[in-house]
């Protein structure tokens, strides 16, 4: 071979190589090491200092006596009410009876939602009779159901935990239904060569690829199923229900106890932050990183 042939066959491959190259790094998900001081400055920094401007605006406004103590505590008050519960440790009865129940409701949300979203997804005939029933029910208010849930069941924990159900399950089906339809259609016909089928191509092909809209609809179902929960506790209180979070906050509302009833808001809050932050983000952010679509 002459060598301007040779050379230009080498130049050919090289560009070649450098071009699969930059493919490959575009599909390949980048990963940047971020001292911790700087993730604590970016993550943990600016929540607290909203927060910080929120209590600071709560004072000035609580101090320019714009609305009567009764209907506004200062946020002293509100830290005199928290540190109470704190004190005699009524607050972890209050938290582990709210808790529970939501951990528990939503368990067994996830466990009807997943076969019943699996379902909907790919038989035709229940998607034609079930998935507008679950839409609706998923823009229901679920605080709805608690009437007739007390006529049924009468103030027992079956009321709490039927209302968290409803709250969940057409949420979390719809979250998979919605994944399940943004698989392409390759992989499951790549499935079914390879001799997936039935619980086996649901197993190891719908549910893995349907993963991240999966997880957003176990998000929204939590939220949901948390609302619920507080809606239930508040509307189907008394003494054999025990004390939980929806509980303290109708006491505080019951004997005109503002401070109460801000106190219970701000618990409420900080359990659906917490567990946002506990567990849903860290997940969402490894099934989205391990597909390549998060780049930190």
């Amino acid at each position: 071979m002459p060598p301007e042939l040779r050379e230009r066959s080498g130049s050919a491959a090289d560009d070649s190589a450098a071009a699969v190259a930059g493919l490959d790094a575009l599909d390949t998900p980048t990963v940047n090491r971020v001292a911790w001081y700087r993730r604590m400055s970016s993550s943990v920094l600016p929540p607290i200092v909203a927060l910080v401007l929120i209590v600071v605006v709560w004072q000035i406004v609580w101090a320019s006596a714009v609305l009567p103590e009764y209907r506004l505590p200062s946020p002293l008050t509100v830290w005199d009410a928290f540190g109470k519960i704190v004190a005699d440790g009524s607050i972890w009865g209050i938290l582990w009876t709210s808790i529970s129940r939501a951990f528990l409701g939503f368990l067994v949300g996830l466990i009807i939602a997943t076969p019943l979203g699996l379902l909907v997804a790919k038989v035709k005939v229940v998607r034609s009779a079930i998935g507008p029933l679950l839409s609706g029910l998923q823009s229901l208010p679920s605080v709805a159901w608690v009437p007739a849930a007390v006529l049924w069941f009468g103030l027992t924990d079956s009321t709490i935990y039927f209302v968290v159900l409803l709250g969940s399950v057409p949420s979390i089906a719809n979250g998979l239904v919605s994944g399940i339809d943004q698989i392409p259609p390759i992989l499951p016909r790549a499935g079914r060569v390879l001799g997936a089928r039935g619980l086996s191509a649901a197993r190891h092909i719908l549910l893995p690829a349907a993963l991240p809209g999966y997880l957003a609809g176990c998000k929204q179902g939590w939220a949901f199923s948390w609302r619920s929960l507080m809606a239930a506790e508040i509307i189907a209180s008394g003494p054999a229900l025990g004390m939980g979070l929806g509980q303290y906050l109708k006491n505080g509302s019951d004997f005109n106890d503002i401070a109460g009833v801000f106190s219970a808001i701000v618990l409420i809050l900080i359990v659906g932050i917490g567990i946002e932050l506990l567990v849903f983000r860290p997940l969402e952010r490894r099934v989205l990183r391990a597909r390549g679509l998060a780049v930190t």
